[in-house]
């Protein structure tokens, strides 16, 4: 899907309609605007449910101030038109309230964005606007101000945060980011290890991570077998943005087919809106020609050419599960016998390890042990099939929520024996 090419009304519609269905807002809460190339405001109305937007209700703006459409604009229009007055650079402004990011503003406090990488390039600096009344020009001054300072990202003070961008899709990305990082530093608290964030030498590293370089193909023939994986790859894709697995730019499938090409997910294209031609193969070195792989590609080469067992290897984010990650936390699957079953034993490997040392990383994981966290960056989950290697990222994330809303209640965490464990391993051939 080519955003851009949507009608301003449309993407306020989609949008909107994404944050109220991913629980980022309430019925009537947040709005959003886009200040299209003759300078009209397109903004999201007053008091109308935001689940079940439809491109008439949006409002416009003109240039002039007049106020077109059939019900009233958002109540704090005046700081959308305050911040787009201050950086004229700005195309799209974003307001929601979502609960990780309101614990947050109500604290007073700012998450904390070097705890994965990507979150700090999409948020960049972010600051805190003075409390002020919804609606109010006092709010509008408050917000505008910090923008004027050249930000693109601001936390209201028991109120949400504020988005600016080029694009209505870039400032949902940041959004999504700045709340996933909420919801993880919440978890990590929650667990009660010390929060990890990434130095700059650990960015610096990150920005070698870099695509291949490999020569292209054109595909003679689609197989019946690549197209029931291209179909059944985004089926799971889907699934798991929605079940907040994967973030939109975050999260990698891929598959490996009978004649060793592999099927991945593209990199940097919305997850939810994947569809079965925009997956990438490579084969024989080569990949399929007008496409980029994700850049975990030479990874999961290496991991099924180490296992043979091993069909399907998911790169994924898990807000609880990644708790673990940014924190010294240890994760243990001995909690109930279908964790252990699926998950095995866990282990942690330093930030980086993905791509900086992928042969060694591909050894560590196998059908034995197929799960590792990676430290600030993500979980890696192999299986025999897709729906296998599903299913261990699940439980994995279900497995932590359940020991982050153990420390919650201030419960003891009570680890399945050793003796119990050796049990489930014979009666289950482990």
């Amino acid at each position: 899907m080519n955003f851009s090419m949507l009608h301003p009304a449309d993407q306020i519609v989609m949008i909107m309609n994404r944050i109220y269905y991913y629980g980022m807002t309430t019925t009537t809460g947040g709005n959003l605007s886009i200040k299209d190339s003759n300078g009209v405001v397109w903004i999201s109305p007053s008091g109308v449910d935001k689940g079940n937007l439809r491109r008439e209700d949006i409002m416009q703006i003109l240039p002039d101030g007049t106020i077109v459409g059939i019900h009233r604009p958002s109540v704090e229009y005046p700081f959308h038109l305050a911040i787009y007055k201050k950086r004229p650079d700005l195309h799209a402004v974003l307001h929601a309230h979502p609960p990780a990011l309101v614990a947050f503003s109500i604290a007073r406090e700012i998450p904390d964005t070097t705890i994965i990488p990507d979150a700090k390039f999409l948020c960049g600096n972010i600051t805190m606007a003075p409390y002020a009344l919804p609606g109010s020009s006092r709010l509008g001054d408050n917000i505008s101000a910090e923008f004027e300072k050249g930000i693109n990202t601001v936390m209201l003070e028991n109120h949400g945060v504020v988005i600016g961008a080029k694009d209505l899709f870039s400032a949902f990305m940041s959004f999504e980011s700045l709340d996933y990082c909420a919801r993880v530093q919440i978890n990590a608290s929650t667990l009660g290890g010390k929060l990890r964030g990434l130095s700059e030498k650990h960015m610096e590293i990150y920005k070698k991570k870099t695509h291949p370089q490999l020569d292209t193909f054109v595909p003679e023939v689609h197989t019946s077998e690549e197209l029931a994986v291209r179909r059944d790859m985004c089926d799971l894709i889907h699934r798991a943005y929605g079940n907040q697995l994967f973030t939109s730019a975050q999260g990698t499938f891929s598959c490996k087919l009978s004649d060793g090409s592999i099927i991945i997910t593209p990199y940097a294209k919305d997850r939810k809106y994947l569809e079965p031609e925009d997956l990438v193969m490579v084969k024989d070195g080569k990949c399929e020609a007008g496409k980029t792989p994700s850049r975990s590609i030479t990874l999961h080469e290496k991991i099924y050419n180490n296992d043979p067992e091993i069909k399907t290897v998911i790169n994924a984010h898990p807000p609880y599960i990644m708790g673990f990650a940014v924190t010294d936390a240890q994760f243990d699957a001995r909690l109930i016998p279908e964790s252990y079953i699926a998950l095995k034993t866990v282990r942690k490997y330093p930030f980086g390890s993905s791509f900086m040392q992928p042969d060694l990383l591909a050894k560590e994981i196998s059908i034995k042990n197929p799960v590792v966290i990676i430290e600030n960056d993500c979980i890696i989950a192999a299986g025999t099939s897709l729906l296998n290697a599903f299913d261990r990222l699940e439980v994995m994330e279900y497995s932590a929520k359940s020991l982050v809303e153990v420390a919650a209640i201030g419960g003891k965490v009570i680890k399945i024996s050793d003796d119990e464990v050796k049990e489930i391993e014979v009666a289950f051939n482990l």
